[in-house]
């Protein structure tokens, strides 16, 4: 196909997300531009009635995904030059480009689910290699234990793809190992509906249960001096292994709540075994300690 390409010299492209253009700066708005984010065309003109109602909605989508994806509007009446040399035959018709090249289109007034699938396709194809690399260096830095590093970096992730749940839940991880427990209570909210009970989203939520019972040292000691002193107190031995695991001594946690459920397992309505399935969950499913931990509460759950 080819495009009207104008003056090579055309200014850089506007940083803003919807913006209206011409024949004149398509190369700079739309070819140049979708190098390094993909462009949404959207061919219209004011009196189509199905343009009315499409424009406002690309605006909207295109705006949700904050800078993952831009959108140019083109007059057809004020461009018919343009309209024709890309064969626009009805409106509202819409374009998209990457790379500086069309990849995709349509034609017609979509509706809104089509809308979002089309737009999150587009953004998918373009943008998950950027996306998964900054998601690495997030989860990087977060190993380092450096979680502003971390934070920052996921969260920029986010802001390519406000679905992306590697993304939401590393940002809530970095949060929670910063100490900002509402903060990453906030980020959770962005879960989407259908990922509730995904793995890693239920594993963060299972952190966030947990960081917020704070570990005291004094209360820490007090705790395994009462173990030390009565072997059969239960509460204790509970107590004790949510403190030790808030203080990152997991493996101590872990031996403490499966000593309870070796002595009495039904104990206060089998607490340990369930708040053992919580330490999994925070853990997550790959960790070593919960692979370990499960091979040994099998052992003692059907022995």
């Amino acid at each position: 196909m080819a495009i009207m390409t104008g003056n090579a010299s055309a200014p850089a492209p506007s940083p803003a997300l919807v913006k209206d253009s011409n024949t004149k700066n398509f190369m700079a708005d739309v070819i140049e531009a979708s190098r390094s984010t993909p462009v949404l065309v959207d061919f219209w003109a004011p009196w189509c009635g199905p343009c009315k109602q499409l424009g406002p909605l690309l605006e909207k989508l295109v705006n949700e995904k904050k800078g993952a994806v831009r959108l140019v509007k083109i007059n057809v009446d004020e461009n018919q030059q343009l309209a024709a040399q890309m064969r626009i035959q009805s409106i509202p018709a819409v374009f998209a480009f990457a790379n500086g090249q069309p990849v995709d289109g349509f034609m017609g007034a979509l509706p809104e689910g089509q809308l979002r699938q089309f737009i999150s396709r587009l953004t998918a194809e373009t943008g998950g290699t950027e996306v998964a690399s900054v998601l690495d260096a997030a989860e990087e830095a977060l190993a380092d234990d450096d979680p502003a590093t971390a934070g920052q970096l996921y969260a920029q992730a986010l802001h390519m793809d406000r679905e992306n749940i590697r993304a939401i839940c590393g940002l809530a991880r970095a949060q929670i190992k910063s100490g900002d427990l509402d903060g990453a209570a906030a980020t959770l909210a962005l879960v989407p509906p259908a990922k509730a009970n995904d793995p890693d989203v239920l594993s963060v939520r299972a952190q966030l249960d947990l960081s917020g019972k704070a570990s005291d040292p004094r209360e820490t000691a007090r705790l395994m001096a009462a173990v030390e002193k009565n072997s059969a107190d239960h509460q204790a031995r509970y107590d004790l292994a949510i403190a030790l695991n808030n203080a990152g001594k997991r493996e101590e946690a872990l031996d403490h709540l499966l000593a309870i459920i070796a002595r009495k397992r039904d104990w206060n309505d089998e607490a340990a075994r369930k708040q053992l399935v919580q330490f999994f969950d925070a853990w997550g499913p790959k960790d070593e300690l919960t692979l370990a931990g499960r091979r040994r509460l099998s052992s003692l759950l059907f022995s």
